[in-house]
This record gives structure tokens, sequence and C-alpha cells, in this order.
């Protein structure tokens, strides 16, 4: 992952968008990171894994600039006079053609005229009104106090100021438009800019332009951090993580949510909206301990599903409370779900019962791999004191401890990764990319779950066995993301 800075300072007479210059240079407000996590678990550990050998094939990696206000609205400048030049508009309607158009710069000035793209040309034509009489308060004014869009509905100053005035303090951009019923023409900025009152609304005015300008530009996300005025520029829009360099905010390019390999971004919508639909249904599975078997001794969860009960030393899986013998290398069997194939010829009550047992069976092993994160953010930072601590005491430097706190960063990504996995599961149809997609889910969680083992009882093993485990365990991750990560 390459993130270019670009430092170039703005034009003197570029046109403004916005924004006050002052807002964006107070670049040291970024907010702390959360204490339950480990921040930046990405950075770095990519490299140390690949000097082992690992496929340096990265299927995340993603090209991606963080600019400054300045520069964002540098780069909207050029192209907005571009447009305007070539179809001979003025920049306020070049503005409105680019938002129409997502800003597909190459597809406007094609030969081949884009459908729509006539109705704009319609802003160049300009013709006095007919009527003397507004058509919102019917009142009869001088010519000079009626104003029109090129639709020809005429309006006086006071109505239209009124219209402007409400739609930019409800935080109303460039879906500002003609007054009249059924009249979807936009007002183009230079329209609506004199009809304000005050520049504290032409400023609040020019901020909601410069969002929407960013929101419908294809290759532009805002950061969604708070507060945060950098603008994410990509050469190809996908669902790949970017992070932003101001305010550290971790998010997916293309639906600005939380990073989500391999779910798709609107898979991901549809399990979000389901979980919080159904999570009063799923409350009941969420209990904190469950009773050993061999034993009967309630236990607790820590970081690993790879349990061991603190009585009879009975190992176990955490999710089906199976012996974890039984848990082999070749197939981690408690990530995938048996449907029933005669479910269809049931009855709709068995059909319900049903879909709600494969609902819960993929809730529960998303929220669990979620309070797994969480856990072994507590082992990361115990091994970060540990780490202190024997350099303190002259038993090493930290570069001969780094591969502990590298082992415990990759964990927290490979296993990030695979609670992404149950909701891109979850929807898949059934069939043989389904059964190679479980397959290499299993090969993952099975190596995640021995290098989380390893990683909490890390005095116990070789540096050689643990960097070994790490290679596996992120060899594991990028294949299943280059096979399935395509969107």
């Amino acid at each position: 992952m390459s993130v270019d800075m670009n430092s170039q300072a703005s034009d003197s007479n570029e046109e403004d968008f916005g924004v006050n210059s002052e807002e964006e240079e107070d670049d040291d407000g970024g907010e702390e990171d959360d204490q339950g996590d480990i921040a930046g678990y990405y950075d770095g550990v990519a490299n140390d894994v690949e000097q082992q050998g690992a496929d340096s094939f990265d299927p995340e990696e993603y090209q991606f600039t963080c600019l400054t206000y300045k520069e964002s609205q540098r780069v909207l400048i050029e192209e907005v006079n571009t447009v305007a030049a070539a179809l001979k508009v003025s920049p306020s309607v070049a503005k409105l053609i680019l938002v129409h158009f997502q800003w597909q710069v190459a597809q406007i000035l094609d030969a081949r005229p884009l459908p729509g793209l006539h109705v704009f040309t319609f802003y160049s034509v300009f013709q006095a009104p007919q009527s003397l009489q507004c058509g919102v308060c019917l009142q009869v004014v001088r010519r000079d106090s009626l104003l029109a869009l090129p639709c020809q509905h005429s309006f006086c100053k006071a109505c239209w100021e009124q219209h402007c005035t409400v739609l930019v303090k409800d935080g109303m951009g460039v879906g500002i438009s003609c007054m009249a019923q059924d009249c979807s023409l936009q007002m183009p900025e230079d329209f609506v800019l004199p009809l304000l009152p005050g520049e504290e609304l032409k400023d609040k005015y020019r901020r909601y332009l410069f969002r929407d300008y960013v929101e419908s530009h294809f290759q532009l996300q805002l950061c969604p951090g708070a507060d945060c005025p950098i603008v994410i520029k990509v050469q190809e829009p996908r669902a790949r993580r970017v992070q932003c360099s101001c305010c550290s905010e971790v998010f997916c390019f293309k639906c600005r949510q939380m990073y989500h390999a391999p779910t798709d971004c609107a898979t991901i919508r549809k399990w979000l909206t389901k979980c919080a639909d159904d999570s009063e249904t799923a409350n009941y599975i969420s209990a904190h301990t469950k009773d050993v078997r061999s034993c009967i001794l309630c236990t607790g969860k820590d970081g690993c599903n790879h349990m061991q009960c603190s009585k009879c030393k009975h190992d176990f899986c955490w999710m089906c409370l199976g012996d974890w013998k039984t848990h082999g290398s070749e197939y981690y069997e408690c990530s995938r779900y048996k449907e029933n194939p005669d479910i269809v010829n049931q009855s709709q009550q068995a059909q319900a019962r049903e879909a709600l047992k494969k609902y819960l069976f993929y809730f529960e092993r998303w929220e669990n791999h979620n309070k797994s994160l969480q856990l072994e953010a507590q082992t990361y930072q115990r091994i970060q004191e540990k780490i202190q601590e024997r350099v303190m005491n002259n038993l090493g430097t930290w570069i001969d401890w780094q591969y502990l706190h590298n082992a415990a960063k990759l964990l927290a990504k490979c296993r990030y990764t695979l609670q992404y996995t149950y909701p891109y599961a979850y929807y898949m149809e059934s069939g043989p990319r389904k059964k190679l997609f479980e397959y290499q889910q299993a090969q993952l969680e099975a190596e995640i779950e021995n290098l989380s083992w390893k990683v909490e009882r890390a005095d116990s093993y070789e540096r050689g066995d643990l960097e070994n485990q790490m290679h596996i365990a992120e060899q594991r991750r990028r294949t299943l993301l280059k096979d399935f990560h395509d969107t």
C-alpha cells in the first residue's frame, strides 16, 4: 500500500470552493486510538512477513493519495476549467455537468454526446420573463425584480432569497432546484450566492458545495473522521482499505464504512442491518462462559478459541465445545454450517427455525471473533509491557523482541479478516465456489488459532516457531483475499 502525500501549495488565484483556509491547516487534532484496539496492525507487518518468504503479492495493496482541502480544491478546479472550455459554458454550469456525470471528464468530452448532456446547454440561453407576476407570492412586481432560470419559471427576488436561504440552512448544496412544481432544473452557484443574506450563510453554502462535489466525484472520498479535512484520491475506485494521513481513520474507500474484506459493501450493509434488527434474538447466545463437557467446570474465554480447562487440562474448541484433537489441519469443521438439504420440503415454521438457526450460527462466530480481537488487544498490551520490562532489565534490545510485537499485530490483522468472512459465507449461494471458500476459511481459522495459542504463550515457543506460524497465517489470509475479494 502506497500513500502519496501531495504537499504543493495552492495557487493564489484559485476559485474558492467553500472551506476557510484556517480550517484545513489545523492538522494536529487527530483522535486518539481506542484503548481496546491494536492501533495500526497493518503497518510494517507485511514487510516483516515478506522477508520470511511469504507470497509477495498483496491482494489488499491499493494506491491512494491523501489531499488537503487546497489540494483537492485544485483537482476540482482543473477539471471544471477543462469542461467549461470544451463545452463553452460557465464554470458554475460546468460544475453541475460534472456532478451529474460523477466527474467522468473523459466521457463528458467524448465525441459521442452523453444522454442528458443536452439539458445543460439551456443554461446558456436566457430570455426575459414573459409575465410580471411572481409564481409563488402572486404579486405583480417590476421586471427587474423578477428572476428566472432557463426553464423560464419567474419568481420575485424575495421568494428566491427565502427559498435558497431555507434550503442552505437545511444543509443543501448542489441539490437546490427551481421552485416551480415538477421542475427539477438545478440552480448554478452563481445564481444562488447573490441571493443569500450574509457571509456566514454564503460560507456554509460553499462548504456544502465542496462536500457535494467531492461526494459525487468517482475518484474522491471525504475522510469520515470527526472534523477531518482530508480527501482521499484514487485512480480506480474499489472497495479497498484506505487510511487517512491526518486522523489515521481506516475505512473502505467505496462505502466509507469500516473496512470489511472479503465481504462487499452491499453485503456488509445487509449483514449489519440484520444484526441490528435481530440483536435481541441473538443476545442469548452471546454468553461469556460455556460449560466444559469433560468436567462440567464453567470457564471464561481468552482471545484464542483453542481452550484448556484449568481443572482437568482438557483441550477443547470454544465455539463447538468439541475435542481440540478433532480440529485437524485439513478441515476446521466448526466454521462450516451444515444445511438441511430437505428443508424446502418442510413446513414454513420449520423453514423459519432453520433460517434462524443458520443466522445464529454465523452471528455467533462473527461476534466471537470480534470479542477475540478485544481480548487479544489486551494480550498485545501485556506483550508491550513485557518487552519494555526486558529492555529496561538489559535482557535484549527492542529489536530482539520486535517479533513478539509483530506477531500480535499480525494476529489482529488476520482475525479481523476472518471475522468478515462470516457475513460473506452467510449470503453465499451453495455450490462449488462456496465449498472452496469454506475450505480456505477453515484453513485460515485453524492457522489463526494456532498463532493465537502461541502468541499467548510466547515464552514457551522459540522465535523461529512463532515466525513460521506468522508466515503460514498470512499466506492463508492472502490466498483467501486473492480468490474472493474481487470487488
